[in-house]
């Protein structure tokens, strides 16, 4: 089972909104975009346990946090998913409540003529619907979860709640168990979700085991009433014989040996759910602790075993699994292990990260980016990657898309050095106390390095299709760009082709000379330097140190002497300006309104300028 479509309204931060989902599905967007919220949604709509919490929802769950009426309209919260890829157990279940799906259409396939024809070939789904208002005339919340086919609505759920159903079945808990849905929030699972308590994890696993091996807690509870605590040579056992001996001056005690005795429980079900606890010994130790005094990490590495563990019982391909942040307090081998599990064993996998170590685990087209306007409109939108663009491509830079897809904008260099360049060239800027610059780690700017100037512009549509600012930068290149390749360049924010045929040129020619003099001098001192360019001389004319400087950087292009040139500089006015006033203009692009202005540039002029 998957979810093929989640509709929003009126929920949290949306307004309004619609995702569309196919199979393992990546939420990359901002923060504060909505994707958490994404994945609260499916609890609310699929979580067997989640209507169990009280209230479950309040005031805040609400979009503005408007509850109140309106006139005579009650704002109402409303989550629909719709299931596809059904089993047939779930199609014989639910036969009643499913319509047809058209996978051409993104929608159901009896809504319109065209699609209508098409019908009985299309795959059948479930669509399911949560609702959430407030009473008035109670106080209070009310919610629940319904089959949202045949669509019947209540129009006052405080009625409803009186009468279940009023003319709509209700998705049941039981229902909702044969959807598979589990949810992994690290950062948010509290000490709760580890207890034997209703709703928890291991009570879970110890109803689906029940299912299996019989009654477990009758076996526990009769496994304790066995225990013997105040047995014959233990120091309980002469407390337990003065005991009955005051008790029964007073009180008539039954005719039995131990009428007064010591139990470890109250010997209930409800009694050992509160004492029970799970036990965890870790290496380098041999001693086990209650789980709560566990780390972090091994916190959220146990509540993913568990949820494996349910997983499994359930059947392992049935499962949707939402994970949100699964990178928290873990190494990054340990957040690879953890995505190739779920992305190999679930049925379906939604993930939100910050983590290019799990992103670069999922394809691209699995890539799903979240945007959300003032209004707060939802949109989505899948990641398409050019017909011509080569997977090896993809393949061989997953760890620079990673880190693209958490970045707010893109900037795309043409190889190592002018890599290294960049934030070297952001760190003078970010010091020189005479300009009002952000640095892009500030600013959530990425450098790609695209290995190559003409490959520079095939990357500018794939960084838009991810809704981000693209920027591209390389030298003036050998031979003249295709037009296939040149038409690429006009999805980039901005673009910039240097003056130059290489970054050496332009350091060399835009860097001043006293600056570079420093960097010879101090590069001379390293054990890399290339003794074969010769070392700096005091009576060397400018267009000598030129010279040496260009044979240098040549000699090690790529070992970042590049950036050392660049340390060497002072001021914002000692950079190269080509560097600096295209860094300035992608600053001044991404600045809030208010926070634009004549920002100086190196040699005094203004962005608006340059």
């Amino acid at each position: 089972m998957r979810v093929r479509r989640l509709i929003l309204q009126h929920f949290r931060g949306i307004s309004r909104g619609t995702v569309h989902l196919d199979g393992h599905a990546l939420l990359a967007g901002s923060n504060s975009v909505g994707k958490s919220t994404l994945c609260e949604a499916l609890e609310l709509i699929l979580g067997p346990e989640r209507m169990l919490r009280r209230p479950v929802i309040d005031e805040y769950d609400f979009h503005g946090a408007r509850y109140q009426a309106v006139g005579d309209e009650l704002p109402e919260i409303r989550l629909e998913a719709v299931l596809t890829n059904l089993s047939p157990e779930a199609e014989r279940r639910f036969g009643p409540h499913l319509r047809r799906w058209s996978a051409e259409a993104d929608d159901f396939a009896d809504v319109t003529p065209e699609t209508l024809a098409q019908a009985d070939a299309g795959q059948w789904c479930l669509p399911v619907v949560f609702l959430g208002r407030f009473d008035p005339q109670e106080d209070d919340f009310f919610a629940g979860t319904y089959f949202a086919h045949p669509e019947s609505v209540p129009d006052d759920l405080t009625e409803e709640r009186a009468e279940l159903g009023a003319g709509l079945r209700p998705f049941t808990r039981e229902d909702k168990r044969h959807c598979g849905f589990l949810y992994l929030r690290p950062n948010r699972t509290g000490s709760r979700a580890l207890t034997f308590q209703r709703g928890s994890l291991l009570d879970t696993i110890v109803r689906l085991e029940a299912e299996q091996a019989g009654p477990l807690w009758e076996k526990a509870l009769a496994d304790l009433s066995a225990v013997v605590v105040a047995g014959e040579g233990s120091g309980f056992a002469k407390i337990r014989s003065e005991v009955t001996r005051r008790v029964d001056r007073f009180l008539s005690l039954a005719a039995q040996p131990d009428p007064v005795d010591l139990h470890v429980s109250e010997r209930t079900r409800e009694h050992l759910r509160e004492v029970l606890r799970l036990f965890i010994a870790t290496q380098p130790g041999t001693h086990g602790v209650p789980f709560n005094r566990l780390s972090t990490g091994s916190l959220n590495l146990l509540v993913f075993a568990l949820l494996t563990y349910i997983a499994e019982l359930k059947g392992d391909h049935s499962v949707i699994f939402a994970m949100e942040e699964p990178e928290i307090a873990l190494p990054p081998h340990a957040q690879r292990r953890l995505v190739d599990f779920v992305t190999q064993r679930m049925g379906q996998a939604i993930v939100t990260s910050h983590s290019p170590y799990v992103i670069e685990k999922f394809d691209p087209r699995s890539l799903v980016v979240l945007g959300r306007n003032e209004a707060g409109e939802l949109r989505s939108s899948p990641v398409v990657l050019p017909a011509d663009f080569k997977a090896k491509r993809y393949q061989s830079n997953r760890r620079q898309f990673a880190e693209a897809v958490l970045a707010r904008a893109v900037l795309v260099v043409e190889g190592a050095t002018e890599a290294d360049l960049i934030p070297a060239v952001a760190d003078v800027l970010e010091q020189d106390p005479s300009v009002d610059y952000l640095h892009p780690d500030l600013s959530g700017v990425t450098v790609f390095d695209a290995q190559g100037d003409s490959a520079v512009p095939l990357y500018a549509p794939v960084f838009k299709s991810l809704g981000k600012p693209v920027y591209g930068l390389h030298d003036t290149p050998v031979r003249p760009f295709t037009e296939d390749v040149a038409a690429k360049a006009a999805d980039f924010t901005r673009y910039t082709v240097i003056p130059y045929m290489g970054v050496e040129d332009l350091l060399t020619r835009e860097v001043p000379a006293a600056v570079q003099r420093r960097f010879l001098a101090s590069a001379a001192g390293r054990e890399d330097y290339p003794d074969k360019c010769g070392e700096l001389a005091e009576d060397m004319d400018e267009a000598a140190v030129r010279s040496l400087t260009r044979s240098v950087l040549k000699a090690r292009k790529g070992d970042g002497y590049g950036a050392a040139l660049i340390a060497a500089c002072t001021s914002a006015a000692d950079l190269p300006a080509s560097l600096a006033g295209f860094l300035l203009q992608i600053d001044a692009d991404l600045r809030p309104p208010s926070d634009t202005g004549n920002t100086p540039t190196p040699g005094g002029d203004t962005a608006d300028g340059a």
